[in-house]
């Protein structure tokens, strides 16, 4: 049995639960059928956010972690890397990386604040708003504008899907709201 759709998993899916347990030997070939598909579909996910960074890589030398700081900051205005950090999720550590490899190209500027000289302040360069404005769409733009036009029970569906996903492959690490497979701080040419 193949699936050559997605109409035809669920009806599938729909007979296998519907098999008693002694049938097993049968079960086993839809398991198998069900367990293709699941890696097809994550092959496809994986093959996307791939395409997605090496368009990006392409355009700008950038990585995607390394776009989301620059426009973070273009949004901002001027922003210390701790504000950075906590609204992006990302480590301290990795955002300090991660600005160094911008302000070594030329797209941010570290600024002394003036009322406490401790403090460092984060800012485009001319260069770094022209590659935030017109860098291509991340691939995270593109999946939240999709996944929020779908109903609430299909979101909670696909979040418990995907957790449960993450669960199997033994990934018990928290990760920051990116959909990369990289090192968050790496540069386009590793």
């Amino acid at each position: 049995m193949r699936f050559a759709n997605r109409r035809n998993i669920l009806p599938n899916l729909e007979q296998y639960l519907a098999w008693p347990k002694g049938a097993a030997g049968v079960a086993r070939g839809v398991d198998r059928e069900i367990t293709l598909a699941a890696l097809r579909a994550l092959r496809r996910i994986l093959r996307a956010a791939e395409l997605s960074n090496r368009r990006l890589a392409t355009a700008t030398g950038l990585t995607p972690s390394q776009l989301l700081v620059l426009q973070e900051i273009g949004e901002r205005g001027e922003v210390t890397p701790t504000q950075l950090s906590s609204s992006l999720q990302f480590g301290q550590a990795t955002i300090t990386n991660i600005v160094d490899r911008l302000e070594a190209l030329g797209l941010v500027v570290r600024k002394r604040s003036e009322e406490d000289r401790r403090r460092v302040h984060l800012a485009l360069s001319v260069e770094g708003r022209d590659v935030a404005e017109n860098a291509p769409n991340l691939l995270q733009a593109h999946f939240s504008e999709r996944f929020a036009d779908l109903p609430d029970w299909e979101q909670a569906m696909i979040l418990a899907g995907l957790t449960r996903l993450a669960d199997i492959l033994g990934s018990t690490q928290d990760a920051a709201p990116l959909l990369d497979s990289g090192a968050i701080d790496r540069s386009a040419a590793d």
